[in-house]
């Protein structure tokens, strides 16, 4: 199973793109970042969501930037593979409601995560 999951990743970020001078990888979704930093000696995953989703998020809020994801390892728990990570989403240029002007906008989110998509079975 890991050794699956590790041949997937090395394929997934084959193809990068470079931003703000990091390489960011391409992604649909946050998962294949998750995974990345988990197995990461340092900790860090970073990509670029892309599809509809970016292009729906990029329309609703008139941005013309790529939407960024950015994944840190905060902790890691005694099982292995698992591990606390801090997710930040951003963006350039978004225009808020109400807001003279667009601006970086950012989300970040915690999430107690494994190799196998799930949460630890405990937080020690």
């Amino acid at each position: 199973m890991k050794l699956r999951s590790f041949a997937f990743l090395l394929a997934v970020f084959t193809r990068t793109v470079l931003a703000d001078d990091l390489l960011r990888t391409p992604v649909s979704d946050a998962r294949p970042l998750l995974l990345a930093a988990l197995l990461a000696s340092d900790g860090q995953a970073h990509g670029v969501l892309t599809g509809d989703t970016a292009d729906a998020i990029s329309r609703r809020f008139g941005a013309t930037s790529p939407i960024n994801i950015d994944v840190a390892t905060e902790r890691r728990y005694r099982q292995t593979g698992c591990a606390r990570l801090k997710v930040s989403f951003w963006q350039d240029g978004v225009q808020l409601p109400r807001s003279p002007a667009p601006r970086r906008q950012t989300l970040d989110i915690g999430i107690n995560y494994c190799l196998d998509g799930r949460p630890p079975h405990s937080l020690l």
